[in-house]
């Protein structure tokens, strides 16, 4: 999912909980997986990030379902096999193991990684 730029923020995360929570009526998923925040070299990303993935959380917790949170290092370990992976290491990772999807961009990759992750970790 993609908001407008030229919007406001407050406006991108209420289009942003809205579109969760229709993904979330349509599919009924039993639980829901989110990547931990890192920080990274430019802090206004880092917080806008913050605070989408606080919307994720509510609509999550809103559905009442249960939430797993991982480090990014961890998704990259339970995709690759180690958590120094690069971004296109864990795109081609996922390539092999969803033969035929199309990545729709980096964001959509960091989160089939991040639901595969979870899959895996829940398995043990």
């Amino acid at each position: 999912m993609k908001t407008d730029p030229k919007q406001p923020l407050a406006e991108r995360l209420v289009t942003l909980d809205r579109e969760l929570a229709e993904v979330i009526a349509l599919h009924r998923p039993e639980r829901g997986a989110v990547e931990e925040v890192f920080v990274n070299q430019n802090g206004q990303s880092t917080l806008k990030l913050g605070q989408a993935r606080g919307v994720c959380l509510l609509a999550l917790a809103r559905a009442g379902l249960p939430v797993a949170e991982y480090a990014p290092t961890l998704v990259k370990k339970a995709i690759v096999g180690t958590g120094g992976a690069e971004k296109a290491q864990v795109q081609a990772m996922l390539k092999v193991l969803l033969p035929g999807v199309k990545l729709a961009g980096a964001d959509a990759a960091d989160a089939l990684a991040v639901a595969i992750a979870h899959a895996h970790l829940l398995r043990g």
